[in-house]
């Protein structure tokens, strides 16, 4: 399967037997990331973390009193 990265616009191929490429057909909402684009995207995020200035909101867990 021919994919194309959303940020750099590289045409690559996959193995269209893989998850993602099932992903890839079955919604369109996903989209690929070249493996280059994908650790650059990674190395700032850990940067941006390491400052301390970066807050990632996360809706808090609630426990339910009948599911233990």
């Amino acid at each position: 399967m021919r994919v194309k990265c959303v940020l750099c616009d590289k045409i690559e191929t996959i193995d269209s037997d893989t998850l993602q490429a099932k992903q890839l057909r079955n919604r369109p909402i996903h989209t690929y990331m070249c493996k280059s684009c994908n650790e650059r995207i990674a190395e700032n995020t850990k940067k941006r973390i390491a400052t301390g200035k970066f807050h990632l909101y996360r809706s808090p867990v609630k426990k339910d009193d009948w599911v233990e």
